[in-house]
């Protein structure tokens, strides 16, 4: 899994909620009340375990060293028809784009999207009713009460999908990282997390007056990553969540159709959904072009796709590329 380094994309964790607090089956008894009648409170609710979005965290990390959380019990009912405390719940933060699934059955729990978003992973137990709520006309002193119920325990995996504006998407060596680090001022604001041999990083792209926007460098994709060959379908995830895709394809590539090509269909093949996102072409390295070599270029270039010569070398056509962006992430939907 990718837990190499800083970045975590992938935790698998254990969860139980509190169990439910056993109801009451006291009768009154007080000096001037001989024969007083039930009055066992409720017991309290178990403690649920509760998945919080938290817009602060970039990576699930923090779950590499807690992997599993018990939530409380609720408290017993009282005299006096006295409710039992309810158990503390036990909130566990997570970064934006974090799904949950359950682990033995691969279904989605859900899906966190919103700061302070939260979703209950495992429910506390129902407290047991007190002895009070079983008197009747026939039955006038109740010696039983409910116990409480269990909680639930599952094992949950936690995957993240990193949100962002814009997605980098090329082949090894395509000059993202380089292009990431000169869009973002050499240093991502955000992070930049080892991961295994690659290294995605999240940046945050400064625009005019003090707007900008972030970017995910996704590690190269091979052919037939959407098989999953090698660690390609961990990759492809977070492209899922970008609003613009910004391929990268270098000057010097043989064929830079074919290589675009490639891509989407590696794309296709993971999830159909992708292609319909707005896609712009970085030609990278353009510092080895002469503007003949470019119009050459041109006239090979895959059609409908907007297209800027980049060179994270001389600065060559990145405020352009960052207006081209600003533009598509800004464009009025539908």
């Amino acid at each position: 899994m990718a837990t190499e380094g800083n970045f975590t994309d992938y935790a698998k964790i254990y969860v139980k909620s509190g169990k439910g607090g056993a109801g009451s089956a006291h009768l009154r008894r007080e000096k001037y009340v001989p024969r007083g009648g039930p009055d066992g409170g409720d017991g309290g609710r178990g403690g649920h375990v509760i998945v919080r979005g938290n817009k602060n965290f970039w990576t699930l990390f923090h779950l590499k060293f807690q992997k599993h959380f018990n939530a409380p019990a609720g408290e017993p009912g009282g005299r006096n028809r006295k409710s039992g405390k309810a158990g503390d719940d036990i909130v566990i933060e997570v970064p934006l784009g974090t799904v949950i699934k359950d682990a033995q059955t691969g279904e989605i729990i859900g899906e966190v999207t919103r700061d302070g978003e939260e979703i209950i992973v495992a429910k506390g137990g129902k407290g047991g009713l007190g002895n009070w709520h079983f008197k009747s006309a026939t039955r006038q002193t109740p010696r039983y009460a409910q116990p409480g119920l269990p909680g639930e325990e599952k094992d949950l995996i936690l995957e993240l999908k990193v949100l962002a504006d814009v997605g980098l998407v090329g082949f090894p060596n395509a000059g993202k990282s380089t292009l990431l680090s000169k869009l973002t001022a050499a240093k991502p604001k955000i992070g930049d997390y080892p991961f295994t041999t690659l290294k995605p990083n999240l940046g945050i792209v400064p625009y005019r007056d003090f707007k900008s926007f972030v970017m995910a460098d996704i590690p190269g994709i091979i052919e037939g990553a959407a098989e999953g060959k090698g660690i390609g379908h961990r990759f492809l995830r977070h492209i899922e969540r970008n609003a613009v895709l910004l391929f990268t394809i270098p000057a010097d590539s043989k064929d830079i159709k074919k290589e675009y090509e490639v891509l989407l269909n590696e794309l296709k093949k993971y999830s159909p959904e992708l292609l319909h996102k707005p896609r712009i072409l970085a030609i990278t390295k353009s510092d080895l072009l002469d503007d003949e070599l470019k119009r050459e270029i041109q006239k090979e270039l895959p059609e409908g796709v907007p297209y800027v010569f980049v060179s994270s070398f001389t600065g060559e056509g990145l405020n352009e590329l960052k207006d081209l962006l600003w533009q598509v992430l800004n464009r009025p939907a539908g």
